[in-house]
């Protein structure tokens, strides 16, 4: 059965830190995966799974649909152009979020062997699992502050100037990063530190025994912001899918941004330790840093 797609990006509620809602479901339609159903809503508070930057996983949680109660076990993005009703998902979008002329939609993946295309126009409630959001939360917070006190660890090592971070320091995050996973309570991050790196002019001279030392300062830094109990903030110009998020936190250094599709907890109060540990490949070419934040 042919469904046509909303003509509007979806609604999300995340950023200000929903974790339930009223939605209205636009349009019903089956994965390839048997038994699986993508729910389309005009707005949620579900987190997808970002297709250009995958760091933050997907929000899980549950979908009422009057008495039927169905599990979301995935949450994803997808994109169709205004002239068309051809849904593409994820990786196979060939545009940027937000590019003009397309259509921006959240999709819920639920299990169910019934078929569900029948409840377009049914109004649902959608509700986030919120303990397992708070975790992955504190794990986003923590890698941006991670990579703020990294930056402000390494900055001798720079021969040239590059690009700085929002408190002034050289973005050795932003210049090197390859990519950056959060899991509930915590990150890792991974940095290219090879040829083209020491290029921009980072100094990779004696880095491996240094490591324990310069862990133990970034784990002070830390120590010393989170005491501090500095807001945090992620602003959104709209409700949109597509709006442009930034984060930021009112720290002693200074008050940084950070562009961030994820979602963040309000306050550093809300983390009774945060901490990194740094791994260097053996082949000097790829720093690791593995950060464990721990709530209140």
């Amino acid at each position: 059965m042919f469904m046509p797609l909303p003509q509007t990006s979806t609604h999300v509620g995340y950023p200000a830190g929903a974790v339930d809602g009223d939605a209205t479901v636009l349009a019903v339609l089956p994965r390839e995966t048997a038994g699986e159903w993508l729910v389309i809503t005009d707005r949620t508070p579900f987190h997808p799974l970002d297709s250009g930057w995958p760091d933050q996983p997907a929000d899980t949680g549950q979908l009422v649909l009057g008495d039927r109660r169905l599990t979301v076990l995935d949450c994803l993005i997808g994109a169709a152009a205004e002239d068309s009703d051809e849904l593409l998902v994820g990786e196979d979008i060939p545009v940027r979020r937000g590019e003009q002329g397309w259509r921006w939609l959240v999709l819920h993946v639920v299990e169910s062997d019934a078929d569900l295309t029948d409840l377009a126009g049914a109004p649902a409630g959608l509700q986030v699992d919120a303990r397992r959001r708070r975790e992955l939360s504190a794990g986003h917070t923590g890698c941006h502050l991670m990579a703020l006190a990294l930056n402000a660890v390494l900055a001798g090592r720079w021969r040239k100037e590059v690009r700085t971070d929002g408190l002034g320091a050289p973005d050795f995050d932003a210049l090197a990063i390859t990519s950056s996973r959060i899991h509930p309570g915590g990150s890792t991050d991974t940095y290219r530190i090879g040829k083209s790196l020491r290029k921009k002019g980072f100094s990779t001279d004696g880095l491996a025994g240094e490591l324990p030392e310069l862990s133990e300062r970034v784990n002070g830094r830390l120590a010393g912001w989170l005491a501090t109990d500095a807001p945090v903030e992620l602003a959104a110009p709209g409700p949109e899918l597509t709006a442009r998020r930034t984060w930021s936190c009112l720290l002693p250094d200074g008050t940084p941004t950070i562009p961030c599709g994820g979602t963040h907890l309000r306050r550093l109060g809300e983390l009774s330790a945060l901490t990194v540990r740094l791994e260097l490949a053996e082949d000097g070419s790829t720093l690791v840093a593995n950060t464990i934040a721990e709530l209140a």
